[in-house]
Formats: structure tokens, C-alpha cells, sequence
């Protein structure tokens, strides 16, 4: 167990590594946020980046270096996790992350903007959608979560902060082994799972409060619970999908196509659940034509 022992690191141990140039730390409501707000300032509509759970900003890096050549993209850590870390509300229910995502849009005074969002992130998007249209320009769901989906695998990282008997020694000990496996797991090709990119997710994870704040997430996990206000969401929508998703299944990326007319929905048949993460070149292919397309 000694070798497994983790114990959590202070964000300034981590900044230098993970929030180079353009990372910046700004304060809500007494909350410290890492994001990054890159491109023109002039873009009328801009887009904002929403990472899925125990991922971060940087699962956005690929497609913000291309489309911040012409576009205005921010992307951020998600309380309780990357370097933002626990809020002081304890709270991780999907509405919290709703309103947060609002108070930081009012904060930053977007325009309606591009709401992009992977898995967690997915559902916060739609439900912003739903909740703040004014907030929202489009929509871009990539294997977004929002229905009672029954995963095919879990993976390892998720199942031992959900085990009642286990989680609380996630606190303390995290096996860089389990972080491997969870990654290859959410990858169509676990090849393409580098030790950087291991370090990444480990280190982060490690970040003072998040495993705290992950075992808080999977308690108030409410699938399916915010899913009658899907029917309220009216923006164009575009729907990317991971072939090799072994989270949410590709099914139910037919199941948001049904329930919101008029979307796209492209498939990506050799990827996994992070699409954006593990190929944002074919991705990129999909996304920008359709977002010239917008009106």
C-alpha cells in the first residue's frame, strides 16, 4: 500500500506544470477559477468549453489552438477538479454546475455564445441551454450524459469512488495504475494513452480537495433526473459521438438526436468517449464547417 500512498498536493506545486501561458486564475463569488480565455475579443459569438468528470481544460487543447486563430474560445476547470479544486458549498449537482456556468458567463459578459460540452460537461451544456437560452447561441454535445444510461465499462478510477466500502482510501492512496486503466478505458485506442498524458490526469487528481469533491460528485449523482427539461432546448445543436464509447454507448447519442429535431449527429467510429481529446483533428472536421454554417 506504501507504494500507492498519494497524498494530496497544493495547487502552487502544480501551476507551473499544468496552467502555462495563456492559464489565468480569475475569482467568483469567492471561488479561484483556472481557465483560459484565448482569441479575438471581437467574436460575436464565442465558445465555451465544458470538460467532462476528472477531466480538465486541457482535454480542450487541440481544438482551442485551431479555432482560437479566428475564434474566441474559453475553456476552464470545473470546480472539484483541474487546479479550480473544491468549492465551499460542497455542492457538485449538475444544477450547481448549471448556475455557476451562468455566473461566470455574466461575470467574463459574454455574448450568447457555443456551448461545447464532453459527458458531465454535455449536460451541463443542454441544461444551460435549457435553463439560461439567452446564455446560449448552440449547442455542442459530445458524448454528453443527461439520460439514465447504463455504462458498458466503468472505469476503474469511477468505480472505486463510488464503492461505499473502499472510497475513502481514495483520499489517500491512488495507484497510477488505476488512472492508466481509466484512461485507456474512455479511449477507443488505449494505445494512444501517453505517460504525459497519465501524468495529467494523476497529477490533477491529486490537487488539494478533488478526490474529496469526486466521492461528493458520485453521491449526488442524479442520472436522468433534469431529462423532461431536454424538450425546453431549441438551439441549433450539433451531436459528436465516439464509436468506441464504452461509457455512454453510442446509442444514446440517437437517443439526444430523436429528442432534439433538427440536430446533427456525427460518429466517430474508432474513437472513444473523450472524441475532442483523443483525435481533435477528425473532430475539427466535423465541428468547423457546421459552425461557419451557423447563422
Amino acid at each position: 500500500m506504501a507504494a500507492t500512498r498519494a497524498p494530496d498536493r497544493p495547487l502552487e506545486s502544480l501551476v507551473a506544470r499544468w496552467a502555462p501561458t495563456p492559464s489565468q486564475f480569475m475569482e467568483l463569488d469567492g471561488q479561484l477559477i483556472h481557465l483560459r480565455d484565448e482569441g479575438p475579443r471581437s467574436d460575436p459569438a464565442p465558445l465555451l468549453l465544458i470538460h467532462g468528470t476528472s477531466a480538465s481544460l486541457h482535454t480542450w487543447e487541440g481544438w482551442a489552438r485551431q479555432l482560437s486563430h479566428s475564434r474566441r474560445v474559453i475553456s476552464l476547470d470545473l470546480p472539484g477538479f483541474g487546479l479550480t479544486g473544491p468549492n465551499a458549498s460542497d455542492d457538485y449537482s449538475t444544477p450547481a454546475y448549471v448556475d455557476f456556468i451562468q455566473r461566470l458567463m455574466r461575470q467574463l459578459d459574454l455574448p450568447p455564445a457555443v456551448v461545447a460540452g464532453n459527458s458531465l460537461g454535455g449536460e451541463i451544456a443542454w441544461l444551460l441551454a435549457a435553463r439560461h437560452p439567452e446564455r446560449v447561441k448552440a449547442l455542442v454535445l459530445i458524448d454528453a450524459g443527461g439520460f439514465d444510461f447504463e455504462p458498458e465499462e466503468l472505469p476503474l478510477g469511477f468505480r472505486l469512488a463510488r464503492m461505499p466500502g473502499v472510497r475513502h482510501l481514495t483520499r489517500y492512496f491512488l495507484p497510477r495504475a488505476a488512472v492508466t486503466q481509466s484512461l485507456q478505458s474512455v479511449y477507443g485506442d488505449p494505445s494512444k494513452v501517453s505517460a504525459t498524458l497519465v501524468d495529467r490526469y494523476f497529477e490533477l487528481t491529486l490537487r488539494e480537495g478533488n478526490r474529496e469533491a469526486l466521492i461528493r460528485r458520485f453521491e449526488q449523482l442524479n442520472l436522468g433526473a433534469y431529462l423532461p427539461e431536454l424538450a425546453r432546448v431549441h438551439q441549433p445543436t450539433l451531436l459528436l459521438w465516439g464509436g468506441h464509447d464504452r461509457l455512454i454507448p453510442p446509442r444514446w447519442g440517437d437517443a439526444f438526436a430523436q429528442a432534439l429535431p433538427g440536430s446533427r449527429l456525427v460518429r466517430f467510429p474508432a474513437l472513444g468517449h473523450v472524441p475532442q481529446e483523443e483525435d481533435p483533428a477528425a473532430t475539427l472536421a466535423a465541428l468547423e464547417p457546421w459552425l461557419k454554417a451557423l447563422p
